[in-house]
């Protein structure tokens, strides 16, 4: 009996997945959201993604317990766009919208590199500065991706999560400021703290056989103070987040696309 139940749940759990996948690369839920979410906060919050992961090549205060990089003075942008999404179109839909900051981010690291790499003719090292700003080490891109990936599914569940304890009034300034200020301090942790160990602690570790000057004190310190000034930067332009949830729930704008999810809810 309890080996019937074991592989009864896991039936279910494979099924539940499948379902997810299908979801997740559903091309009509894509062009849904996509066409849901006003154009120009998308293209902020991708530009925002790109630009944050170039300026993470430079670093700005590294000490023996910090180690910031100039990706910290934007990280605030993508965080404060996801909330608005989560609380308006659902934790799905800001996974979706960080998969394709994600995706659009290394498609132009790939154009950087590609055009970096090219030259004919002209004098030697006359693109120095520009080779400099624009490719980027395997290190940084891969460990900003993987960091920015997980940070933001970590941020756009605890904002849903958190909404759920206001039961009274869920859509109220009070909740939706509680549920920035949280998920955004655990988020960009996460983020720094990810970033730094993985870019410095490991690829620059086992690739070139030093960390460059970073220890995991310092990933710990930098985590730490970038959720901070990170939570700071929340409580600052979370009202302008909070004021653009409501206007676009007063205008329905996610109306179609949670049609489309309640459709996919039944068929499930």
């Amino acid at each position: 009996m309890s080996k019937d139940k074991n592989t009864n749940a896991l039936a279910r759990l494979m099924e539940r997945s499948l379902i997810s996948i299908r979801r997740f690369f559903d091309l009509g839920d894509w062009r849904v959201l996509l066409r849901s979410i006003p154009g120009l906060v998308t293209a902020l919050f991708v530009t925002s993604v790109v630009v944050m992961n170039l300026m993470a090549s430079k670093v700005i205060v590294q000490t023996k317990y910090l180690g910031i990089t100039g990706g910290l003075l934007l990280s605030w942008i993508p965080f404060l766009t996801m909330d608005v999404v989560v609380k308006v179109y659902g934790v799905r839909a800001a996974n979706k919208l960080n998969v394709l900051g994600l995706v659009v981010n290394l498609a132009c690291i790939g154009v950087f590199q590609l055009v970096a790499a090219i030259q004919v003719g002209g004098e030697e090292g006359a693109y120095v500065a520009f080779d400099q700003t624009f490719s980027q080490t395997w290190q940084i891109f891969t460990a900003s991706s993987i960091a920015f990936l997980a940070s933001g599914i970590v941020n756009n569940a605890l904002h849903y999560l958190t909404g759920k304890l206001f039961r009274k009034n869920p859509d109220g300034a009070v909740a939706y400021f509680t549920r920035s200020y949280v998920s955004t301090l655990v988020g960009q942790f996460i983020d720094n703290f990810v970033f730094v160990s993985l870019a410095f602690l490991v690829f620059f570790k086992l690739s070139i056989g030093t960390s460059l000057g970073y220890t995991l004190a310092s990933a710990a310190g930098t985590a730490v103070l970038g959720a901070v000034v990170e939570l700071v930067m929340e409580v600052v332009f979370s009202p302008i987040g909070y004021q653009v949830s409501k206007r676009w729930t007063a205008e329905n704008l996610a109306v179609e696309y949670r049609q489309y999810q309640a459709k996919w809810n039944r068929e499930a």
